[in-house]
């Protein structure tokens, strides 16, 4: 009984002899085959570059965190593990700190340059955009920048924001509102044009007595300051049947619809239709003598769209007024 315990005892010490001195050996063999490298000197290297080398040389990059560093450029690595000069095996970890640039920046030169360059500029420089202020000055273009607080040079802390003062470009020139009463509607329009008012709220009434497409009432009144680029509302006398003037009552914003005839000899029919608004009026129904200039109101909008037939061909026209000459002496502009 004792022999046999004996007997299988050692056959169970060989056996563990056996199997470890296997596996030390398989794994001396496996560890044995792998490659090594040596690890590089990554310090002061772009990430990107940093990526590629490593990738090259069979190494994984981790990045532990990242730090300020007046030293080191933004995006750069500061810090690495193992150092430098190392040899280990391939497929191992190589941590890397990343430089964040300085804490602080010298506050870049915007005086001239457009307000969105200088938001680009401002966040590439680690920056927000501050408080903005505008004024007239006809040094620079519209939208151009001024001035900025803090002043170019000096040196501010990152994520610190910037203040600018922008141009509105050229003050704008300044008129005694003229008279508009009275005045045929297309005259109305070409002064408008020609010192850079805006139509404002056109709207179609009814006067006995009084010429149509003539204004009838303005705002601004005759008299009062008004600056270029302002807007003037109108209202314009017309027949209480006119359908297609109707739906300018609801609209804020017009334009000026022409159409001359060619020259001949013969009068042609013309037609004009305005669709808008999921509706269709006719503005005009008439003979017209050759050379004949038409004006009409029409509503200011994308939706809108004006069909002109003349003797019953369709034909698409429309046209921007420009004015020549003195025609109108009786705006005052205002100097100051």
């Amino acid at each position: 009984m004792a022999s046999r315990f004996v007997k299988f005892t050692v056959i169970g010490l060989g056996f563990l002899v056996v199997a470890g001195l296997s596996a030390y050996l398989t794994l001396t063999f496996i560890v044995k085959g792998e490659e090594a490298v040596v690890v590089p000197d990554i310090a002061g290297k772009d990430v990107v570059s940093v990526l590629r080398l490593m990738t090259e040389l069979g190494l994984n990059t981790k990045v532990k965190g990242s730090e300020y560093s007046a030293d080191v450029p933004a995006d750069h690595v500061i810090f690495q593990e193992p150092r430098p000069g190392v040899e280990i095996k391939k497929d191992r970890d190589v941590r890397i700190i990343i430089s964040k640039g300085a804490k602080t920046v010298v506050a870049p030169k915007l005086k001239g340059i457009p307000f969105q360059q200088a938001r680009i500029i401002l966040a590439e420089n680690g920056l927000c955009l501050g408080n903005q202020s505008h004024v007239f000055d006809g040094n620079f273009r519209k939208e151009e920048i001024i001035s900025q607080t803090p002043s170019p040079g000096s040196n501010i802390e990152r994520g610190r924001c910037v203040d600018l003062l922008l141009s509105l470009g050229v003050r704008p020139a300044a008129y005694k509102m003229p008279d508009l009463n009275g005045r045929p509607i297309e005259d109305v329009f070409l002064l408008m044009d020609a010192v850079g008012f805006r139509p404002g709220n056109i709207k179609a009434v009814f006067i006995k007595n009084k010429p149509f497409d003539m204004v009838v009432e303005q705002i601004p009144p005759a008299g009062h300051r008004i600056l270029e680029g302002s807007r003037v509302d109108l209202k314009v006398n017309k027949p209480p049947d006119d359908d297609g003037q109707r739906i300018l009552d609801e609209f804020s914003g017009v334009g000026l619809f022409r159409y001359r005839l060619g020259h001949g000899f013969l009068k042609r029919h013309i037609r004009i239709r305005l669709n808008a608004f999921g509706t269709s009026h006719v503005l005009f129904d008439d003979m017209v003598s050759p050379g004949e200039e038409i004006w009409h109101l029409i509503p200011n909008t994308r939706d809108a769209a004006v069909l002109l037939y003349e003797d019953g061909e369709l034909i698409h026209t429309a046209g921007i007024f420009t004015l020549s000459g003195d025609r109108f002496p009786f705006l005052a502009e205002i100097h100051e």
